[in-house]
């Protein structure tokens, strides 16, 4: 999002959702779907080679709808890949992430998308928009207090009722934690929502913070420059909210 040099980054995630298709019995799914993988698989095989078909491939159609079951990538194992199920496609990128790059690739993504799918205008409507960055710092739960190190770091003040812990039959340090939060947003026109949460990463205790921008399905864009346009806010907004969530001694540790 801003270019640092120890970028706490987990994983970037740009997500796209169509309309499944009702049939007669109450099943949504794509009828265009299995030619549609095949058709992607050929036509981001330059850039995105290496082909990786998911055990959720094998599910009955009444069940897979937005569920992901093909991966693409550069090298086995490498990012960025590019996802797809039916009804949904996905771009994620980790370290490595570049806004400029991810941007790029959006739009490839969205490219190949429309020019693969059958009449892509008149039969792809979009229903769903996110985008989505995952953060992580180390902290030790155990020993020191959540609630202190949001309120220092990333001004963020949640306060327990003091009295639940005070004949000690409760320990005061949360053992699990994930807290969310979700508001209108006017540009885009969406919902920002933010959740912070205990996890790991290779191993060792992070905390999890997320800020994620999302599409309302009533008034998702549903052609490719409204598409770019509405990512490029989203941007906007959570590198807005990233470098004042973190401004101060975090920004300084990740620079």
């Amino acid at each position: 999002m801003i270019k640092l040099s120890n970028p706490p980054l987990v994983e970037a995630i740009f997500e796209l959702r169509w309309n499944l298709q009702e049939t007669e019995h109450g099943i949504k799914k794509d009828p265009e779907y299995k030619l549609l993988v095949g058709k992607i698989s050929e036509n981001v095989k330059k850039e995105f080679p290496s082909h990786e078909q998911l055990p959720t491939a094998n599910m009955p159609d009444e069940m897979a709808g937005y569920i992901i079951q093909h991966r693409f990538r550069k090298n086995e194992n490498e990012w960025p890949l590019i996802q797809i199920g039916p009804g949904i496609v996905t771009l994620n990128d980790t370290e490595e992430y570049l806004w400029e790059n991810f941007k790029e690739r959006i739009v490839y993504l969205l490219e190949t998308l429309y020019d693969t799918y059958p009449d892509a205008e008149t039969n792809l409507t979009i229903s769903g928009l996110i985008l989505r960055y995952i953060d992580a710092v180390p902290f030790d739960f155990e020993n020191n207090d959540i609630f202190v190190y949001l309120k220092e770091n990333f001004k963020v003040d949640v306060n327990l009722y003091q009295k639940l812990f005070e004949d000690e039959k409760v320990k005061a340090f949360p053992k699990g934690l994930d807290l969310k939060f979700s508001f209108d947003s006017e540009k885009p026109k969406g919902r920002m929502n933010l959740r912070f949460a205990r996890g790991k990463k290779k191993e060792v205790d992070v905390l999890i913070w997320e800020t994620i921008v999302q599409s309302i399905p009533e008034i998702t864009p549903n052609n490719k420059n409204e598409i770019v346009s509405w990512t490029n806010d989203a941007h906007d907004l959570t590198k807005d909210w990233f470098c004042n969530l973190i401004e101060g001694e975090l920004m300084e540790l990740f620079k």
